[in-house]
């Protein structure tokens, strides 16, 4: 056979080159588009999460303020103290809510009929009497005086005031009747209605009156189920990552172990909850709804996690450590305690951080146990009874006061702050502590 002539076998090369160049192109192009859907869904992914955010903050802004009235009230003798003997006792069973009563008939003399009256007296929040009690209570000196005193206004006054009222609805769409908005008005154009910073939202405890309610009570539990989840978590789940990483012999048991632990992690939280139900609360007897049951249902639920995150940090230590170590003579417990376990302590902390986060937000198992309760007093302890932020969270959702609506969205931010605050720690611990091999 003829060897093919020069003019073939250039034109053969052309012809290669043309279809590698198309298919060159189609593979730029096929990667073009690939990192162009990644951009659009990460793109996506913030435009949800902006209109997540963007959603709660609306609704929970206006809840860091609140809505109150000026009155000038008249703390009567007789109501206050009859005998004149300034004994506590007395002081702090007076009528404080007749007073403030009598302030707003004198503020508004034109209101007559009973049913005018008791709307006049819902203007103003149950708590005026409560701030009344306290300032007697803390200076008896001003009984006989005349005050002019800043009071809690009802939630529809403050809803009202706000903007989350609409005042063209007509009246029967309203929570606010026309003649409360006449006396709004008449309070406004006299200068005694004002909006302050609401510090009774990080002061109180749940109410059922929406301008009362705070979260106190529900930080302070989460405070308490935190701590003793932590006390619990972090020790045995150190001790676990340890062993098995480093002392547990490899055969079939502690494949055995490894396999549920893994398992553990992606349980769904409510089964913990039921563990907690019948293991702490029906058979050792466990008070309901306290920190104490909640760290340790939250301890089972957060183990598995501080023990992967654990085993991974202990691997990540270069075995020249663990050499280095035995060739001078340490034994196997002062190789680990002594120059393993300090290398990956940070990473166990990062995981032990990013578990308590999780610990922090979960409500399904808390549920089980009971911490789903009306809790009003704050705790002072872990056998407390007490809430947790995200069961309040839930709580104040299920209520149909538009004013609750603004308190649920105002500790929903308290809480994505804090595990925003968590897990930024977390990236600081690994990044500041963490040793690059």
């Amino acid at each position: 056979m003829s060897s093919p002539t020069p003019d073939a076998a250039q034109a053969a090369s052309h012809e290669i080159a043309v279809v590698v160049r198309r298919g060159l192109a189609k593979r730029y192009a096929r990667e073009r588009r690939f990192r162009l859907y990644g951009i659009g869904a990460v793109a996506l992914g913030l435009a949800f999460l902006l209109l997540l955010f963007g959603t709660i903050l609306g609704k929970g802004y206006s809840a860091f303020v609140q809505t109150y009235v000026q009155l000038e009230v008249e703390l009567d003798p007789a109501v206050i103290d009859p005998d004149g003997l300034r004994a506590q006792d007395v002081l702090s069973r007076a009528d404080y809510g007749g007073l403030v009563k009598a302030a707003l008939r004198e503020r508004f003399p034109e209101v007559s009929g009973r049913r005018d009256k008791r709307k006049l007296y819902g203007m103003v929040s149950s708590g005026a009497a409560f701030d009344l009690r306290e300032m007697v209570m803390a200076n008896p000196d001003l009984v006989g005086q005349r005050l002019t005193v800043w009071v809690p206004a009802d939630d529809d006054v403050d809803m009202l005031v706000k903007g989350h009222i609409d005042r063209d609805l007509p009246e029967g769409d309203r929570r606010i009747d026309d003649k409360q908005l006449t006396w709004v008005d008449d309070w406004q154009a006299a200068g005694q209605v004002e909006t302050r910073f609401n510090r009774i939202l990080f002061t109180a405890g749940d109410s059922r009156e929406p301008e009362l309610s705070g979260i106190r009570g529900a930080l302070m539990g989460s405070l308490y189920t935190l701590i003793v989840t932590l006390l619990l978590s972090f020790p045995v789940g150190v001790a676990a990552a340890v062993y098995l990483e480093e002392f547990a012999p490899k055969n079939r048991w502690t494949d055995l172990i490894e396999v549920n632990i893994n398992n553990l992690a992606a349980v769904p939280s409510i089964i913990f909850g039921l563990l907690g139900l019948a293991v702490f609360l029906n058979f050792f007897g466990l008070p309901r709804s306290v920190p104490l049951v909640g760290g340790l249902v939250l301890t089972l639920m957060t183990l598995p996690t501080i023990i992967i995150a654990g085993r991974a940090a202990l691997q990540s230590v270069p075995p020249s450590i663990r050499e280095a170590a035995l060739g001078v003579g340490a034994s196997a417990t002062q190789t680990v305690f002594h120059h393993v376990l300090p290398l990956a302590l940070p990473g166990m902390l990062t995981g032990t951080i990013i578990g308590m986060a999780r610990a922090l937000g979960e409500s399904a198992p808390l549920l089980m146990i009971g911490m789903v309760a009306f809790i009003v007093d704050v705790p002072q302890g872990i056998n407390d009874p007490s809430t947790v932020l995200p069961v309040q969270i839930y709580l104040w959702a299920d209520s149909p006061e538009r004013a609750f609506v603004e308190r649920t969205s105002a500790a929903t931010l308290v809480l994505l702050a804090f595990l925003v605050t968590m897990n930024g720690l977390a990236v600081w611990l690994r990044s500041r502590l963490e040793r690059q091999w």
